[in-house]
């Protein structure tokens, strides 16, 4: 059983800043962590590794610094890293992204699961997972909530719906996006930090995957930010006071002043 693991470093959310030149988010020098899905995601490859045997990849692009969130994933048990890190890679919309990890990942070579988190807490478009799976030609089930189990070419999951939960049997390989209550991510011990500070990180260019460069990066991108803004500040609302029926006649007065009625 051979899991591979896509993640992506973002910028924590208390500091976000957005390039003015290019409208995409600045990475470098920002302080990031492992998008919070993905950790659902390094979990439950770990779990299916202890549970059936077998070795587990994570992949990310980034830039450098991404390196960090690579050494974090070995820190909890998954066993090689790779960092798709190129210049060329930068300013990827989500269909240039999908192509490039995929892409990375046919570098990897022959696997049973992809496992993602079902979507970005920066970008928030739960496309890219999808994305790979459609590059790589293979089936994909989003909104995971449990494995139930793997083998002999297949896999039986649990899909989270809003009404429940649909069992959803696929061949494998496979792409899975897994949501937060598929487990409870588990914390680094000493001996898997000590692991992750001496593991060697892969470290993969354009070049070496193979990518048709008109496919990559901002060139690569058709879609684009056309501009970045804030959002106007609220005015103070009001607070009316009184007896209800009081209150009710000025709010209705207020309404029609605004010609909200």
């Amino acid at each position: 059983m051979k899991a591979i693991v896509c993640i992506k470093q973002v910028p924590d959310t208390t500091d976000v800043r957005i390039d003015p030149k290019t409208n995409t988010l600045v990475r470098e020098g920002v302080p990031s962590i492992i998008n919070p899905f993905d950790m659902y995601a390094i979990e439950e490859a770990v779990r299916i590794k202890e549970k059936y045997g077998g070795e587990t990849v994570v992949i990310t692009m980034g830039p450098p610094q991404a390196e960090a969130a690579l050494r974090e994933a070995v820190s909890l048990g998954i066993d090689e890293a790779i960092l798709l890190c190129d210049r060329a890679f930068a300013g990827a919309d989500t269909l240039a992204t999908s192509y490039t990890v995929s892409m990375g990942i046919r570098k990897v070579g022959d696997f049973d699961l992809i496992l993602c988190g079902k979507q970005a807490a920066d970008g928030d478009t739960a496309q890219v997972g999808p994305g790979i799976a459609v590059h790589l030609d293979i089936p994909q089930v989003t909104y995971v909530k449990k494995i139930e189990s793997v083998g002999d070419g297949e896999i039986r999951v649990h899909r989270m719906t809003e009404e429940g939960h649909d069992v959803v049997v696929s061949s494998t390989p496979v792409l899975l996006t897994v949501v937060k209550e598929i487990n409870e991510p588990r914390l680094p011990s000493l001996k898997g930090k000590m692991r992750a500070k001496k593991a060697e990180i892969n470290i993969w260019t354009a070049e070496d995957i193979g990518v048709d460069e008109s496919r990559i990066g901002l060139d690569g991108s058709p879609t684009f930010v056309e501009k970045v803004f804030a959002p106007p500040q609220r005015e103070g609302g009001k607070i009316l006071t009184g007896d209800a029926p009081e209150i009710v006649e000025e709010l209705l007065k207020e309404m029609e002043e605004k010609k909200i009625i």
